[in-house]
Order: structure tokens, then sequence, then C-alpha cells
């Protein structure tokens, strides 16, 4: 079956292809009942508008790809994603883009982003996550000189925004050693995950200037999550030497912290100080209110929005890496020392 075009459509409109064009783009230059009747006849046609035509027709398709692996609903079942998401379309809303959520498909060949949003040019421009990112990937976007944005760290020459998860981890544990802990754990994360060793070089590296010794048997990896938690603290907690403190990878992590801590009968924050990576609104509603670091995704979407736009405008630019700065939140899990 020959596949329909616009120049099929505009001799059935009785219209030029030009017409065609704009009524595809939405031109106000076009009557109502133009509009009406080419619409019409490309639904009698079923005609597929080629997003390469209408991109050609306009030198843009007015849309960002926001990368998503529906497969893990840690990437997308979050407030944080939803920040993100807010932060970009506070960039891109007012220049008249709009965001395309998009599934990865790694296990798809045709249904494959490359294919369905790249080479097709539905979008002008991606923006995804360094866990979707691989290098794979990357290195086929360089190629096709595509314009893309990584939230996280990535290798170069891509651009990226990230928050500084180094420093972060040296705030929390510099303010755990302020209020006079000492022997201090870390809980959660992968080993083979950046931001896991971003977080905890920065907890190691405090502990090393306060002339500490890292306690390699008190880094507990495991699963960034309330269970995960729960039991790494169970453990160290009922171990003979045990932390006066903990650094956890998570909010979810340090849920988990609390909940043990209170079954064991451990005092927080006089006999255990908790302080969590991430603020989750229920941060300060625990018992106690828990000490966190704001990682403040909203920003996070409004600068990897303005990277990319710039990007887009100028193809020429070079690589850009972009770290942002945490914020501690000091609050009762923390503060044993009454002059903070």
């Amino acid at each position: 079956m020959m596949k329909v075009t616009i120049s099929d459509i505009a001799k059935a409109a009785n219209v030029a292809k030009s017409t065609v064009s704009k009524v595809l783009n939405d031109s106000p230059k076009i009557s109502q009942d133009t509009k009406r009747k080419v619409k019409d006849i490309m639904q009698q046609m079923n005609y597929i508008p080629s997003s390469i035509a209408t991109g050609l027709a306009r030198q843009s398709s007015l849309n960002i790809g926001l990368l998503v692996d529906m497969s893990k609903e840690s990437e997308f079942l979050n407030q944080f994603f939803y920040n993100i998401i807010g932060g970009i379309e506070s960039v891109i809303g007012p220049l008249n883009y709009e965001l395309t959520l998009s599934n990865v498909q790694h296990d798809h060949p045709e249904g494959h982003f490359l294919n369905r949003l790249v080479r097709s040019k539905r979008v002008d421009g991606l923006i995804a996550n360094n866990s979707v990112l691989t290098e794979e990937l990357s290195i086929e976007l360089n190629r096709l000189q595509f314009p893309y944005i990584s939230i996280g760290e990535i290798i170069p020459p891509a651009s990226w925004v990230d928050f500084d998860n180094v420093l972060g981890g040296r705030m929390l544990t510099g303010h755990l050693l302020e209020q006079g802990y000492s022997a201090i754990a870390f809980i959660g994360g992968q080993q083979f995950e950046t931001i896991f060793t971003h977080r905890c070089n920065g907890f190691r590296q405090a502990l090393q200037q306060a002339g500490i010794t890292v306690n390699s048997n008190w880094i507990v990896n495991g699963q960034s999550d309330e269970h995960g938690g729960y039991q790494a603290a169970l453990k160290l907690l009922q171990s003979e030497e045990r932390p006066d403190s903990i650094v956890c990878m998570s909010s979810y992590v340090a849920f988990g912290v609390l909940q043990a801590a209170k079954e064991l009968g451990i005092h927080v924050p006089t006999q255990l100080g908790i302080a969590a990576f991430d603020e989750y609104p229920l941060s300060r509603y625990t018992t106690p209110p828990l000490t966190s670091l704001n990682i403040d995704t909203f920003s996070l979407g409004v600068s990897s929005g303005h990277l990319l736009m710039d990007r887009i405008r100028n193809s020429d630019l070079p690589s850009r890496y972009l770290l942002l700065e945490p914020e501690l939140i000091p609050r009762e899990s923390t503060l044993r020392n009454s002059s903070c």
C-alpha cells in the first residue's frame, strides 16, 4: 500500500502543498474552514503526518524529550521526578516548547527512542538521567550530533548537571562531627553506583580530615529503601562495637534506621544521630524530625532545561558541566549539641 503524502492531501483538498503544511503547523494564516476541510481529508485518507516534514516546515519540532526507564519504578514514582519535570517546564514552556515523556525501551529496537524520537526528529533535544544514558547511547547521540543533557555526571563530551554529592557527604558527616559524634557509619547504596561512590567519598573525606580512621565494617551497601535501612541498622546497632551516628543514603533508609533504633530502645539523638540525603516532605514529621540534605530537584530541572536550550540554539557550544550545591537542614535527629 502506497504511503499517503502531503501532495496527495493537497490534490484531494484542491489546495497548495504549502497550505497543507501550514494546516499541520496550525498557522493562523489559514482559515478554520480550510483547516477543517484539510484535516477531514487527512482522516479519510488515514494520513499520519511525517514528523520530519513537520519539523522541516518550521525548522523545529518544538518538543523536548525526557527519557524514562519504565521498568524502574523508582525512576518515576517519586516526588523528585515531578520536581525535575516542573523545573524543565518552567524553562521550555515560555519558549513554546512541549515536554514529551518517553520510555527508553532498550529491549525493543523498533520502538527504541533513537528511532522514535531522534532519527525521526520528533524532538529537538533530550534530557535523561545518567542511569538511562549508557555509554553506548551517548556515543551514538554524539555521532548524530544530537543535543542532549544528562542529569547526573556522564563521560565527556556530553554536557551534564548534577548536585555535588561529594560535598553533600562532607556536609552531613561534618555536621555530625560538630554535634560531638565520632563513630559514624554509612548505610545504603550499591557499590557500582556513581552516586553512592561520590556520597561515600565525601563521608570518608570528612572523617579523614577530622583524623578519624574509616571503619569499613560501618559502610553497609544495600537497597536505599526503608527495609534495607532497617536491616542494616539492626545489625550495626546490635554489634559489639556499634556506631554513635549514621549517614543514610536516602530518607527512606533513615526511616528504617529510626524504626530499628526505636525497637532497640536507642534514643535519638542522645545515643544515636541520624542524618540523610534527600529532603522528603515527611522528613520534618518523623519522631524525632530528621536532619537531611536538601537536593533541590526543581533547580536540577531548571538547569538542565537551560543547558539544553543553549545547546539547541548553538550546536557549537563546548561541553558544560554544572554542579549544584545542596543545603543542610538540621533537625532534632542530630541536634544533641544545644549550641546549634
